[in-house]
């Protein structure tokens, strides 16, 4: 009986698990590119406001994050008088009328960024994808309901990359 038992046991496990292939996934055409937020709506009546450039590139995104603030948040050698940049890579996933980002914040060159002013750690956001044109997409932040309007600068075809 136990010969049996164990004899199940390794057959499922065997059975239950699938390797996933060692090259990068595709992705969502319609994102592959250089997106670039151009402004931010009513940017002059807000304390602080960020604007994004995205770059999708098969299941892989970069984020260009650039800061105006009217309110100092951090130490006076990180402020820069009220505009910074930083930046995030990741993988992304699109499921129904949602954008899921996940990836890490990174120092400039896209190396991962143990330490340092501003935000370290884990990049996680989602966005509502409220338009999507072939050279427009306008996303909403989940987080806190401001709008992205962003225009297509450059399209990019998905080339898979082993991992």
């Amino acid at each position: 009986m136990r010969i049996l038992f164990f004899s199940f046991l390794i057959l499922c496990s065997l059975t239950a698990c699938t390797r996933l292939p060692d090259i990068q996934g595709k992705g969502t055409e319609f994102l592959q590119g250089v997106w670039n937020q151009d402004s931010v709506a009513n940017s002059d009546k807000l304390l602080n406001y960020t604007q994004h450039k995205f770059k999708f590139t098969c299941d892989s995104f970069y984020v260009d994050l650039t800061t105006r603030s009217s309110v100092n948040y951090y130490e006076d050698s990180c402020y820069n008088k009220g505009i910074w940049r930083e930046y995030a890579k990741g993988t992304y996933l699109v499921r129904a009328d949602t954008l899921f980002l996940a990836g890490t914040y990174t120092k400039a060159n896209y190396k991962q960024k143990i330490s340092g002013c501003y935000q370290i750690g884990q990049y996680i956001k989602s966005f509502k994808i409220d338009h999507n044109e072939q050279a427009k997409l306008m996303l909403e932040n989940t987080g806190n309901q401001r709008e992205i309007s962003l225009k297509l600068e450059q399209k990019i075809m998905c080339i898979p990359q082993p991992l």
